[in-house]
């Protein structure tokens, strides 16, 4: 008895059909009768009753069939297991993320992820971007989806750009700005701001310094948060409007406002941080679907 043999009679039993079965493996119709024929001689039992017409299971075919698909399973996961074991991977992968801003696509992606490789493990780190760039650097982490640093990179990591947001000034629904078509940088920085905190956020308020201007480093602030959720709520409570990429309204929803900052900055960028040269299959194998989620968002 071979794989192939059990995978045929799958299809024939799903199927219910040889014609259809056959068409489904892409085998001629004659070759996959007489394999399933000798299927059930090797076994000595009959797994299907057969009229002129239809094609049905026995009871010892139903339970041959339970059997089957889950000892192909276990084929299956073999074969990934020894495959990834073959290049020297771990079984676990420690990722890194920022929430807020990979919150409409991470999921997606390890979900088919996940599909592909199913025995890999993955767990999930909350981080800023510098604790994810020391991570990776100290083998801590093996990835990270982070908003691209607005500094070069430390040397040893690539970056994988997945998604582009426009920069955005977030305000509460009652917030006289928030019918506008668009607010001047000069007028934000008139406003009280709310605003990552600058000891955790260091990128951030680069980001702050090329958008806002310079004087954006002396103006006191009216509240630093140390999470998307918490400058979230600091927004929404009143304490004061805030720049930040259009990834936050994945989040925050209709709780804010978004006004489109003049003149336009440049967008933040998120993707996935590696360090060069992992050659891991799962790390390849998580790259790749990021990048065709990547891509097949942009072309929607």
């Amino acid at each position: 008895m071979e794989l192939r043999h059990l995978r045929y009679f799958i299809a024939v039993a799903e199927e219910q059909n040889v014609t259809r079965a056959a068409a489904r493996l892409h085998v001629s119709q004659p070759p996959l009768t007489r394999q399933i024929k000798d299927l059930e001689a090797e076994l000595g039992v009959s797994l299907f009753e057969r009229t002129a017409k239809t094609i049905r299971l026995t009871e010892a075919g139903r339970v041959f069939l339970r059997e089957t698909k889950a000892a192909l399973q276990r084929v299956d996961a073999a074969v990934t297991a020894a495959r990834a074991t073959a290049i020297g991977h771990s079984s676990e992968l420690q990722i890194g993320h920022a929430p807020s801003a990979t919150a409409d696509f991470l999921p997606a992606v390890l979900r088919a992820f996940h599909k592909k490789l199913p025995g890999v493990r993955v767990t999930l780190h909350d981080m800023t971007a510098t604790e994810m760039l020391d991570g990776l650097h100290k083998g801590r982490l093996d990835a990270g989806f982070l908003v691209k640093p607005e500094r070069k990179l430390p040397r040893g990591v690539q970056f994988q750009s997945l998604r582009t947001y426009p920069i955005v000034v977030a305000v509460t629904p009652s917030h006289p700005w928030n019918k506008r078509r668009e607010v001047k940088a000069a007028e934000v920085l008139k406003e009280p701001i709310v605003a990552y905190s600058r000891r955790d956020y260091p990128n951030y308020h680069r980001l702050l310094a090329r958008m806002l201007g310079p004087r954006i480093k002396k103006l006191p602030l009216a509240e630093e948060c140390d999470s998307g959720p918490s400058l979230i709520a600091a927004v929404e409570s009143g304490k004061g409007v805030c720049v930040v990429p259009a990834f936050l309204a994945t989040t925050a929803g209709k709780r804010l406002k978004y006004v489109p900052l003049s003149p336009p900055a440049a967008p933040a960028v998120v993707g996935l941080a590696l360090m060069e040269g992992s050659q891991a299959l799962p790390l390849q194998l998580l790259k790749d679907t990021a990048q065709a989620f990547a891509s097949s968002a942009s072309g929607s």
